[in-house]
């Protein structure tokens, strides 16, 4: 899929997020194997900070309840953010439970895609319990 497309569904739902404490809204485009149009999901915020949802999990999460445990090919996050925006360490740990370590992360601004960095760039040595 062309990563540009992921960018544009990325765009368009971050317009759905809920943010009334931050005012910094997220979208993300996750691509799922085999299937054609991209999970979404936005920053869900909550008065109860810890409650809070990012749009990674958010499109991660609705994935596994769309299709169950199916391979992930990339992920595009999009904020207002300069020069670009990274998955928080939560969910970096969320992806490195379902991606590969060289799992591509479209770094975006408003603009577009400004960087891809893989889930090892940003989380080299992620907590994995060893599975047979």
């Amino acid at each position: 899929m062309d990563p540009n497309i992921l960018f544009k569904y990325a765009l368009q739902v971050r317009d759905r997020s809920y943010s009334p404490y931050s005012g910094f809204r997220v979208g993300a485009a996750l691509k799922v194997a085999g299937v054609e149009e991209p999970v979404t999901g936005t920053n869900v915020e909550n008065a109860s900070y810890g409650a809070t949802i990012c749009a990674e999990r958010a499109a991660v999460l609705a994935a596994i309840a769309r299709y169950g445990k199916v391979p992930f090919e990339a992920i595009a996050v999009v904020a207002d953010a300069q020069p670009y925006v990274v998955p928080c360490a939560a969910c970096l740990g969320v992806l490195a439970e379902f991606c590969p370590a060289d799992f591509p992360i479209y770094c975006c601004n408003l603009e577009g895609i400004q960087k891809v960095l893989q889930l090892r760039d940003l989380l080299p040595n992620p907590f994995r319990l060893e599975r047979p």
